[in-house]
């Protein structure tokens, strides 16, 4: 069901100053950055050279949930994502198991992934991000 760690996904109030400081203090490579217009959210995929990588989270709006999230919480661990082969597949399994789901189905992700939320009343705190790449 699970193939691994995808990422992690942290939540900054200005990407430039969190790149910076991943990239040019903490050593992370910068993959890529991209603009999710549905999650009101912009993205930079960081690398370590392992396959886990970062994702920093920058709202583009004050209604976004990552705005939402910083107001309350302040800037940190956001989500961790999985990897996973058939999206489609592994939500309705989760489904099945009451498992309860934010996103019933995929929705589109940063890169041309395929992505969909698990709520974290059903995994002990932690916001899961189901992903599936191209």
């Amino acid at each position: 069901m699970f193939v691994g760690m995808d990422h992690v996904g942290v939540a900054v109030k200005s990407l430039d100053e969190a790149v910076k400081l991943y990239c040019d203090v903490l050593g992370f490579k910068l993959g890529s950055i991209h603009t999710v217009t549905e999650r009101k959210v912009k993205v930079a995929f960081l690398s370590s050279g392992g396959e886990t990588g970062v994702e920093l989270l920058e709202p583009l709006d004050r209604g976004s949930t990552i705005a939402r999230f910083l107001e309350t919480r302040g800037e940190g661990i956001h989500h961790f994502a999985i990897k996973v082969k058939n999206i489609e597949a592994v939500l309705d399994d989760l489904r099945k198991k009451g498992v309860t789901l934010i996103d019933e189905k995929p929705q589109a992700g940063a890169g041309g992934a395929r992505i969909a939320f698990v709520h974290p009343k059903s995994t002990k705190g932690v916001l899961l991000e189901l992903c599936e790449r191209p």
